[in-house]
């Protein structure tokens, strides 16, 4: 903004509480919640909803859990009076929940929102009027804070009069001196409190007063503030509910309202998503999953956030944002690769603690993740998300996660360079499917140059632990025989080589496991292969059977090593032994399989074997 402008705006005053006791408090638990979508944020919709449109969502704040529900302004149009007639007479309120009402306080519109309630078992009549000094001096064409307090004495004494009109409903009241935001708190306590001594609240049935920041002048701490000295003051504080209805114009819609349940709110007016007026009301989903995620129940139910925001989108003609809180398309997903590998290595660490507790319930824990996007009914899958920004570690989650194959932790820079390199040169992210068909592109089942054609096993005779194997290959489209013998398939197959002539190398890693995804029965293997000039590289093998998916990972690996792909993410080990580096079990794993181990000694649990990869893998 231009400095020169900045000149007609001017700070908002202080409440001047000194001695206030909101920041020392902690919310621990829930307010009462009234849902305004229909009436506060219908009213702000480009194009309001239906009447059909409106009774799915009443249905839909419903089964979420709202038991208090402002349904519309019925003396505002046919259409508002048309729905909660239709409401009240085809039985859709359900017995624990209350519908409110809002309206002006203005004799007509009184009596006429008093026609549309009859026969609900349960309403809050709201009512309303400006006090502010600008809406006085604007609105009401510069009408004194006597004439504002008596236009509400006097629609409070409407209301009073007509409750007998209407035997069969329970009817509780509710007023809101709107503008409270930047009302001389002294004239809204005065107002407010001429208001109760016409409708006559008691303890056991108060009063609601709603202290709306219709629009949001100052910081929330002025409005806890303003909140805390209304509390304090208003006399009988056991016969009012007081209740909070934020509106967002500044950005801290939620944060206005948290600190206003520190300084003695009991119940919150606001919106899915926070829909509304201008920047739009409270975001209930927010608030109440603001709490949830610190351990507090509230009473709402969003387990299916998704499904929520369907039926929001598809009745209001509204989006909600990709970056809103808890709902928006890329809340929890990580761009980023030190997010993406703090956030896999959390998921790991949970299954752990939560294998390892027997059943004991485990907190919550996973690093830039609140809460548990489960629990809202979002995917996993969506939490990592892969473009040229991601990292090993979000690749590795990916292929973990959607496809079940458990990377060995030294092949995630390798996988992960190549698939986040493609995303670069493509210049957008890769979903998960995109990332499996490069990780089988570049890794998995590689037969160029080296194809193996056919396989067979046999135990060699006079030789306990000894198999023979004979496999016809393909070598730069040469079908060849080769054969070998060793104390595994996949060291029988290493020694084929050999003496075909075709082994500069060393087999350093083996790991191995059946997927988990559940539709299929094939197994996964990874082989790490040290070439002589000291480059490592992983290559992965998908088979039905265990041995012939070690078989095809030692192929991949050793086609990897003649460049036939690209190689990304290699290292060249120092001069010391590279196996140094390699877990012990992994190297249990590759005995297992027969790739002839000689294990040597360890010093501990989850030590690393000190074993020169030539002498540990005969070959």
């Amino acid at each position: 903004m231009n400095t020169d402008k900045i000149r007609k705006y001017q700070p908002f005053p202080e409440v001047g509480l000194a001695d206030r006791q909101w920041p020392d408090r902690t919310i621990t638990s829930a307010p009462v919640w009234c849902s305004v979508d229909l009436r506060d944020g219908n009213q702000a919709l480009p194009v309001p909803m239906s009447v059909d449109e409106k009774l799915e969502m009443f249905e839909l704040l419903v089964e979420i859990g709202f038991t208090q529900i402002e349904v519309g302004f019925p003396s505002a149009s046919e259409t508002e009076f048309n729905f909660l007639r239709r409401l009240i007479e085809e039985g859709l309120i359900p017995d624990g929940v209350k519908v409110q009402v809002l309206v002006q306080a203005r004799e007509h519109l009184i009596r006429r929102t008093f026609e549309a309630i009859e026969g609900a078992k349960n309403v809050i009549v709201h009512m309303y009027n400006s006090t502010s000094p600008l809406q006085r001096r604007v609105t009401f064409g510069d009408a004194s804070r006597e004439e504002i307090r008596q236009m509400a004495v006097d629609g409070a004494l409407m209301v009073r009069e007509l409750i007998p009109t209407v035997p069969g409903t329970t009817v509780d009241l509710e007023y809101s001196p709107e503008s409270f935001s930047d009302t001389e708190l002294d004239f809204a306590l005065e107002v407010c409190e001429a208001v109760m001594d016409v409708w006559g609240p008691t303890p056991e049935k108060p009063v609601i007063l709603n202290l709306p920041a219709t629009v949001e002048w100052a910081t929330p701490n002025v409005h806890a503030d303003q909140i805390e000295w209304f509390c304090r003051n208003v006399s009988e504080r056991e016969r009012v509910q007081i209740s909070l209805h934020t509106h967002n114009d500044r950005g801290t819609g939620i944060a206005a309202t948290e600190l206003g349940l520190l300084a003695g709110a009991d119940r919150v007016e606001g919106t899915l998503f926070g829909n509304g007026e201008r920047t739009g009301n409270l975001d209930i989903v927010v608030a109440a999953l603001n709490m949830n995620s610190h351990g507090i129940a509230t009473g709402l139910d969003f387990t299916d956030l998704p499904r929520i925001r369907e039926v929001y989108e598809r009745t209001t003609r509204m989006e909600v944002p990709d970056r809103q809180p808890y709902a928006g398309e890329l809340v929890f997903t990580a761009f980023s690769g030190s997010h993406q590998d703090a956030i896999k290595k959390g998921f790991d660490r949970r299954r752990s603690d939560i294998a390892a507790g027997n059943g004991s319930p485990v907190k919550w824990g996973v690093p830039y993740l609140t809460i548990d996007p489960e629990d809202i009914g979002r995917s996993y899958e969506a939490i990592i998300r892969i473009n040229s920004q991601s990292g090993k570690g979000g690749v590795a989650y990916i292929l973990d996660r959607e496809y079940g194959f458990d990377l060995p932790k030294t092949m995630h820079p390798q996988v992960g360079k190549q698939v986040y390199d493609l995303a670069d040169q493509l210049g957008r992210e890769l979903n998960p499917a995109e990332v499996k068909d490069a990780f089988f592109e570049y890794f998995a089942n590689v037969v160029q140059p080296l194809e193996v054609v056919s396989y067979e096993l046999e135990q060699e005779a006079g030789q306990r632990g000894t198999v023979r194997c004979r496999a016809e290959v393909l070598f730069e489209e040469e079908r060849r025989a080769i054969a070998g013998i060793g104390n595994g398939p996949i060291n029988a197959f290493v020694h084929a080589l050999e003496e075909d002539g075709r082994k500069d190398f060393a087999l350093t890693d083996y790991r191995s496991h059946a997927l988990r995804d559940g539709s299929s029965s094939d197994a996964a293997a990874y082989v790490q292969l040290k070439r002589d000039d000291g480059l490592l590289v992983w290559g992965a093998g998908i088979d039905p059977s265990i041995e012939m998916a070690g078989l095809k990972a030692l192929v991949s690996a050793w086609n990897l090593l003649r460049g036939y792909r690209r190689v990304p993410g290699y290292q060249i080990p120092s001069s010391r032994s590279c196996a140094s580096a390699v877990p012990a079990q992994s190297l249990l794993a590759a005995g297992e399989a027969g790739l002839g181990c000689r294990i040597l000694p360890t010093t501990g649990p989850g030590s690393s074997l000190s074993a020169m990869p030539a002498s540990c893998f005969s070959a």
